[in-house]
């Protein structure tokens, strides 16, 4: 079982000392989440930073937010950053929930869940070295992994669940154990009817904080923050574990799920917990 870091957006010049500290430790990779309107920063600018600063731990978007970006463009982002970290990019993808992205972005939220599909055609296709089309060539660099860099697929709705099959390499989920075994099992599914080999791979991903009250309150308090557009932010907050046993019992949970990665997503800005969740595993 491999487990990640998901980093803590408050404070971007901070994440090098999180990076730095997980590369140290057993983590496997570090994780960023994407929005358009908010305090965060950009994932793929940030995590080509964070590689820079480290030899051998993952970097990966959680969600980035696909249909808010020009296709062309963002396939020689991730090219890039694949081929210049030697394949430990991991493009987690999604449709986003949040209107206020889309409008910033000028991107009709009604056609996102199109979009995506439409960009990743585009985007396999580039990878492979194949010319753009309508008199357009190639885009490159060519990415270190062949055919592209590995692409998680976040969602809840079978739509979204089965563009893994269709497009992906793995599925992304961001549900307790009670709620995520259903989705582990429908992508597997959606896998089957479409004759890929072997299985996806399953990345779970879990809230936490681990230290003094007064990280935990600076986690609960960013967190409600974060998932206020949701209407539910204390039902969000009250999943988020915090204690040693807490954690250990949801990976296990998540192993025999048939887990293939458990992410441990920060909201408290101390960079402390890295160690501490060192501790736990």
């Amino acid at each position: 079982m491999n487990i990640g870091i998901g980093l803590p957006i408050g404070d971007p010049a901070a994440l090098l000392t999180w990076a730095r500290s997980a590369e140290a430790g057993p983590f496997s990779t570090l994780g960023l989440l994407d929005r358009l309107v908010h305090d965060n920063p950009e994932p793929l600018v940030a995590l080509a930073v964070l590689a820079g600063a480290t030899s051998r731990i993952r970097v990966q978007t959680e969600v980035l937010l696909a249909p808010l970006r020009d296709t062309a463009l963002l396939a020689k982002q991730a090219a890039t950053l694949d081929r210049m970290t030697g394949g430990r990019l991991v493009l987690g993808l999604g449709i986003g929930g949040r209107d206020d992205d889309h409008r910033a972005a000028g991107v009709d939220p009604r056609t996102r869940g199109r979009r995506l599909d439409e960009q990743m055609a585009v985007m396999r296709r580039l990878w492979s070295g194949e010319p753009y089309g309508d008199g357009v060539g190639p885009i490159g660099p060519a990415p270190a992994r062949p055919g592209g860099p590995e692409v998680l697929f976040g969602g809840f709705r079978p739509a979204a669940i089965e563009r893994v099959a269709r497009w992906g390499d793995g599925f992304l989920a961001a549900a307790g154990p009670s709620w995520a075994g259903g989705l582990f099992d429908t992508a597997r599914g959606f896998w089957k009817e479409y004759g890929r080999e072997g299985e996806p791979r399953i990345v779970a991903q879990v809230n936490v904080a681990l230290g003094p009250d007064d990280v935990v309150h600076d986690a609960r308090t960013r967190m409600h923050a974060y998932y206020t557009f949701t209407g539910m932010p204390d039902r969000m907050v009250a999943g988020m574990l915090t204690t040693p046993t807490g954690i250990r019992e949801t990976i296990t949970r998540f192993a025999d799920l048939g887990a293939d990665e458990v992410m441990l997503y920060c909201y408290g800005l101390d960079p402390a917990q890295v160690d501490r969740l060192a501790d736990v595993l």
